[in-house]
């Protein structure tokens, strides 16, 4: 439920949220500020003034605030994950990253599997990821670095942020592994518009035994698929016969010891990124580089958030004890999948404006998952 004005149950707070825009980013209004009740189902959307402070009354409990602004190119972000409303007015300042709207986009993100109907049970061995160019100009693929972040499930325990429950700002965690898509530089190009559609598991027509699953034997398709180190058949059968064996992703680093690429079917964080100033190969050979997640044993290789081209983090629709992994700067927000096995995808929307004017789909890409993603209710490929 959205309200302009909300009122609720019980006894009513003024929550007051003053967007501070970063240095040299001039504070202004009409930003969209998202008021969520983490317990509820309920959304309150406000917009802020010319002051950039927006002001409302709130029954008690604790919401998720999320600023979003955009300027041309330029994309501002804040979200403040758990704040309480209790017995008296609040007052909260929202410190604004600011990020650039992408050119490589995640398009499509399929992990939750489907069911066996007509038979019974579940299947999970047709993830995959679809990438999309939103610019004007080719983008090679060659060397491009995909992963996910540790803790798997947007649910689970994250020992990495520090004692004031902030998450590390210097690198984001990716575990498991990190997949490189192979080329030497002008191999993969990706025209406007284009798609490139990359197997994370299963790179075989799903939907001969499954029907409510997809067809990933494609040409063109990239697929996870090393029988050294992920030697499970279930989630790693030898590739159909059209999957070029060119196309198979580089393993540039396991850190898990998983004997499938493991990437969480109800709430995931999938990242795309390029190494900078080095090559992937060598910053992984660095201990430095792999810190062991604290009191665990496993680790997982820190990537400098500047590498990161694109972002997007997925809550389980099933739980309200979901918390943030991405900080504002890589996705000030998340796109909730209601559960997993359903066929159920995470799509991000089309900029119908932008789309029209440049004569190829343009996808929405403010870096908040909240505002360009949706869960879309069967996989774009499904047939």
């Amino acid at each position: 439920m959205n309200m302009g004005e909300p009122y609720g149950p019980g006894e009513l707070n003024t929550l007051t949220v003053q967007a501070v825009y970063p240095q040299g980013a001039a504070a202004r209004g009409g930003a969209s500020v998202s008021i969520e009740d983490v317990a509820g189902d309920i959304t309150y959307s406000l917009t802020t003034d010319a002051s950039a402070r927006a002001e409302t009354r709130l029954p008690n409990g604790i919401y998720r605030v999320t600023v979003r602004d955009r300027e041309g190119e330029d994309v501002f972000n804040g979200t403040s994950d758990k704040v309480l409303v209790n017995q008296e007015d609040v007052q909260l300042t929202l410190q604004l990253k600011q990020s650039k709207a992408g050119a490589l986009v995640i398009k499509e993100l399929y992990t939750g599997g489907c069911s066996k109907a007509p038979g019974e049970g579940t299947w999970q061995s047709d993830s995959y990821a679809i990438l999309h160019n939103n610019s004007v100009e080719p983008i090679y693929l060659d060397g491009l670095c995909l992963g996910t972040l540790s803790p798997y499930n947007a649910t689970g325990v994250n020992h990495w942020k520090d004692s004031e429950g902030a998450l590390p700002q210097d690198f984001i965690p990716i575990t498991q592994a990190v997949l490189m898509i192979p080329g030497d530089g002008d191999d993969f190009p990706l025209a406007p518009g284009a798609d490139a559609v990359v197997c994370l598991r299963g790179a075989i027509d799903h939907t001969q035994q499954y029907p409510l699953s997809v067809n990933l034997n494609q040409p063109d398709y990239f697929v996870c698929y090393s029988p050294t180190l992920f030697p499970n058949p279930i989630y790693h059968p030898a590739p159909g016969d059209r999957i070029s064996p060119e196309r198979y992703l580089e393993i540039v680093i396991k850190t898990g010891i998983a004997n499938a690429y493991t990437i969480s079917n109800a709430s995931p964080t999938f990242v795309i990124f390029r190494a900078r100033g080095t090559d992937i190969r060598t910053f992984v050979q660095d201990p430095a580089n792999i810190p062991q997640e604290p009191g665990s044993s496993d680790k997982a290789v820190a990537v400098p958030p500047s590498w990161v081209i694109d972002a997007v983090e997925v809550f389980d629709g099933r739980s309200s004890g979901n918390a943030k992994r991405l900080t504002d700067i890589l996705d000030a927000g998340y796109v909730t999948l209601s559960e997993p096995f359903k066929g159920h995808t995470v799509m991000r929307k089309t900029d119908e404006e932008a789309t029209r004017t440049q004569g190829f789909e343009v996808l929405q890409d403010t870096n908040n998952s909240s505002e360009d993603f949706y869960e879309r209710e069967t996989q774009s490929l499904h047939r």
